[in-house]
């Protein structure tokens, strides 16, 4: 941990910053003094119960099994890495970001991704992605599992806060975004088409406000005819599941198998996110913090706990609590991170992706604000992880 320097010495260089013009990152430069040296006015105690390790993936084993999946909307891979530890092998990976679709390669040279700059990736596209996928293997029925999570922007409170309540943009526009707005229902045509043994859907709780006529559900209905047990959707909070964020999610999940699908149980506690910024960021891929102005430092250490800067609408994180939700967002604007617990700066793409459950091995590629939006895009992937030992476990009479 980075030494604190005293309350009196960062008000002297934000004075010296401000009056003399010099770059404030500049002067902390020359006194050698680092932006997680600088803190808060004000710091509660905090109990050594929130700063106490969490589970994480990095120090839980892969399990070594080998059940075949196909990802759809991949993303930067959050359901990929929480599958892929459970004993799944994620084969293909459907996405149609150019960015993302090179995180996954590089994460995974061996799987194959279908999108740019090969594919399209668009799962619209129906008949020319059932070709591609019966080329690169996957069989119809499959005996495996497609998971996925449409994309939720058209559902999705968060994304549209981002816009002007005046805009065209601000609003949910649900199933009728043209682009995105039906992609659920392409999607759950190719799980009829190919009848994997399972699926997982996941997507934000706000779709949920937009089947007031039941077409999402009339179609998880359809599956029971394929032979399909398909649980209720269900809103959790990834924070009840070991998660140090608070993540409303809306899954469905269905099986083939003999066995009933158990889901895992929510804890009757959440996790906070305190032990996430004690812990060692050395070495670790993905961290740089952004060199904030001595304006916005002397904004940001006057908050407590919780409290939010209105000026540039960022939160300081109480290390009490869950993380408020990872936003995808990026270092110079179309989005918003939060501000560090115990240092007045806003997280770095690593500390996002801890909160989120990635490990610190998963690299994420772009330039720094692409790779925010990567990490506040994903499913956590310890969540997913529990969804998919749950899934593993309704299939397993067919791998015994």
């Amino acid at each position: 941990m980075n030494k604190k320097i005293p309350i009196s010495q960062q008000k002297a260089l934000i004075d010296i910053s401000e009056k003399q013009k010099i770059p404030f990152s500049q002067l902390l430069k020359k006194y050698d003094i680092n932006y997680d040296c600088l803190q808060y006015i004000n710091n509660s105690h905090i109990n050594d119960d929130f700063i106490q390790p969490f589970e994480t993936l990095d120090d839980i084993a892969k399990s070594t099994d080998s059940i075949p999946a196909v990802s759809f909307f991949s993303g930067a891979g959050g359901l990929d890495v929480g599958f892929d530890y459970a004993g799944f092998n994620n084969l293909i990976s459907i996405e149609c970001n150019e960015i993302f679709c090179n995180t996954l390669r590089k994460n995974n040279s061996k799987k194959i991704v279908i999108g740019p700059p090969d594919y399209s990736g668009d799962i619209s596209q129906r008949d020319e992605l059932v070709e591609i996928l019966i080329d690169k293997g996957v069989t119809i029925p499959f005996n495996g599992v497609f998971h996925g999570g449409p994309p939720c922007q058209s559902f999705s409170i968060a994304a549209n806060q981002r816009f002007s309540k005046n805009g065209d943009k601000f609003k949910r526009k649900g199933f009728d975004d043209e682009e995105k707005g039906t992609l659920i229902f392409d999607y759950l045509w190719f799980i009829k088409k190919f009848m994997p043994l399972a699926f997982l859907i996941e997507n934000v709780e706000g779709i949920a406000d937009f089947d007031t006529e039941g077409k999402i559900q009339a179609e998880l209905e359809s599956l029971k005819q394929y032979g399909y047990k398909v649980t209720e959707p269900k809103i959790v909070n990834a924070a009840n599941f070991g998660v140090p964020q608070n993540r409303m999610r809306w899954i469905v999940v269905g099986t083939r198998g003999t066995s009933p699908i158990k889901l895992p149980q929510p804890s009757d506690n959440v996790t906070p996110c305190g032990s996430v910024f004690t812990r060692e960021l050395g070495g670790v891929p993905n961290h740089i913090t952004r060199e904030h102005t001595a304006q916005s430092v002397n904004r940001y250490m006057i908050l407590n706990y919780g409290e939010r800067d209105k000026l540039g609408r960022v939160d300081r994180l109480d290390p009490r609590l869950p993380s408020k939700t990872v936003i995808a967002g990026g270092t110079k604007g179309g989005g918003r991170s939060h501000l560090h617990p115990f240092s007045p700066r806003t997280l770095s793409v690593r500390e996002c992706a801890r909160l989120q459950t990635f490990p610190d091995t998963y690299v994420f590629t772009g330039a720094t604000a692409r790779q925010f939006t990567q990490v506040g895009n994903a499913v956590p992937p310890l969540l997913a992880y529990k969804l998919a030992l749950a899934i593993k476990d309704a299939i397993s009479d067919y791998y015994d």
